[in-house]
């Protein structure tokens, strides 16, 4: 399996692209001037608290209010450091209004939410996480090499006794330290000495709603994040940038394997490799599939539904295995949307019906197989009595469609609109009521041109008769501005 990183930088925006053996996998946006914010920390003011949700909302500097649930709230000592609490407390007995508190941002503001935010502090690098607060040690679960683990968490201990560490804190050792050396690991350590000494500072230094510290760009991210060994190149369209990783990767990842190229070609570098097709792709509802079914992908505010459909495929068997092939190609192509659209929280995916369990289970398997290479936490669920698999995937920013997409001013989200034949049927119930309102004997009814060509063709002896039981004549006139659900019925 090879992979590849694309990297487009301008002066408005940053896109990443994540490639596995030719197919996008991964599309990550950041513009300039709307930045997220998962990962930094602030000085902020409780504003309200609530005892009956169990939360606060806190001010820090956004436009709108952050929100904080009780089980996102550590108690600290008089140095700032968590203590066990001995039984569950309420929002109340945590925070006050007006009170400074620091945080740090969990999840992006979505929609009409503010963002989530945890007094849990973490700062990350590239093998460790650092958390200030806390003397707990860890190791990522996805690391599953038991003999691996219990390696690089003594490699951990016997480094942080060597750096003399006699301040307080945890760490968890990430994904990424994988065949790690212990050089690596103190060079990690020193770096997060010296960040968390400066945030500390900072912290004690400000007053009012401040940002005390704020992750790095995109770019550097994707670099600290997503570079594994399977990644043998990535590609960079900006110089500044290209030297910056290019630092970096000496500076950290000095064995890595990865070749870095800075890309100067003429076309831009998303439409050579055709991710600007992907991504527009990525936008609609309808996945074609190779078997010649699909998937039709709808993103709620409750919830994101995946159905899948056999559309065309008929197949060269029986009936059961056309619908199990469609299901297998749909589990590996519904487990790429998922990463490429970065869809969130509840997903229920809709499989075609199956009656044998062993194709149940086989079509879960692949889908499971599928989620484990999706750096997000997922938790799935059997087949329902219903022949659905409900799941959840964690959330932390916006999806892709919310980042690049508004709702249409037409439909207002809906995805639909009136049929022009619905609106001329209101238009009629309008002029009824109108004429029973108003003396003048000519109405005059301004509409779009599809509901105005309507009126005078497949509806005018409606119209007729209703001229006839209003008394009065009934003028038409297009408003090139109107929508097709727009219309207005005025006196003339």
């Amino acid at each position: 399996m090879s992979e590849e990183i694309l990297i487009n930088v301008t002066n408005v925006e940053t896109r990443i692209a994540l490639i596995e053996n030719g197919l996008l996998q991964e599309i990550h946006i950041e513009r300039h001037n709307n930045r997220g914010h998962v990962g930094d920390v602030f000085k902020g003011k409780v504003v309200r608290v609530m005892p009956g949700m169990e939360a606060a909302f806190v001010d820090i500097g956004l436009d709108k209010a952050a929100f904080i649930h009780v089980s996102d709230i550590c108690a600290v000592d008089e140095l700032g450091y968590e203590v066990r609490l001995e039984s569950h407390k309420a929002i109340h007995e945590l925070v006050r209004e007006g009170q400074q508190i620091v945080v740090q941002v969990a999840k992006d503001a979505i929609s009409t939410k503010g963002a989530r935010l945890t007094t849990h502090l973490t700062l990350p690098s590239r093998n460790l996480v650092y958390i200030p607060r806390s003397n707990h040690r860890g190791i990522s679960q996805r690391l599953e090499n038991e003999s691996e683990r219990e390696r690089l968490l003594g490699q951990l201990q016997q480094c942080l006794d060597e750096e003399e560490w006699a301040g307080r804190g945890g760490f968890i050792i990430r994904t990424a330290a994988e065949n790690a050396s212990a050089t690596e690991f103190k060079e990690d350590i020193r770096f997060l000495k010296r960040l968390w000494e400066k945030v500390a500072e900072r912290i004690e230094r400000n007053e009012g709603v401040k940002t005390v510290y704020q992750d790095v760009p995109l770019y550097m991210r994707t670099v600290r994040d997503l570079i594994t060994p399977q990644v043998e190149k990535i590609r960079i369209d900006n110089h500044h940038s290209f030297d910056e990783i290019g630092q970096f990767l000496e500076d950290f990842i000095p064995d890595s394997a990865t070749v870095i190229e800075h890309y100067a070609g003429a076309r831009p570098i998303f439409d050579v490799y055709g991710i600007e097709d992907e991504i527009n792709k990525a936008l609609g509802r309808q996945v074609k599939l190779k078997s010649g079914g699909d998937l039709v992908i709808d993103q709620t505010e409750a919830m994101t539904t995946v159905d899948v459909n056999t559309g065309g495929y008929l197949g060269s068997r029986n009936h059961a295995e056309t619908i199990l092939k469609t299901n297998l190609e749909a589990a590996t192509a519904t487990a790429r949307q998922l990463r490429v659209r970065n869809l969130g929280g509840i997903i229920i995916i809709d499989f075609i019906d199956m009656i044998d369990l062993e194709h149940q289970r086989q079509v879960h398997r692949t889908f499971a197989k599928a989620l484990e290479k999706d750096r997000a936490k997922t938790s799935i669920t059997e087949f329902s009595q219903l022949g659905l698999i409900e799941m959840t995937r964690k959330r932390t920013r916006e999806s892709l469609g919310q980042i690049l997409s508004t709702p249409c001013s037409v439909c207002n989200g809906r995805g639909r609109q009136k049929s022009a034949e619905t609106v001329c049927y209101e238009i009629f119930r309008e002029v009824l009521r109108i004429a029973k309102a108003y003396d003048n004997n000519v109405l005059l009814v301004m509409a779009s041109q599809i509901v105005v060509d309507r009126l005078l063709d497949e509806e005018s002896n409606t119209l007729a008769e209703l001229e006839d039981l209003v008394a009065k004549t009934v003028k038409f006139e297009v408003e090139p501005m109107y929508t097709q659900e727009q219309f207005d019925v005025v006196l003339y």
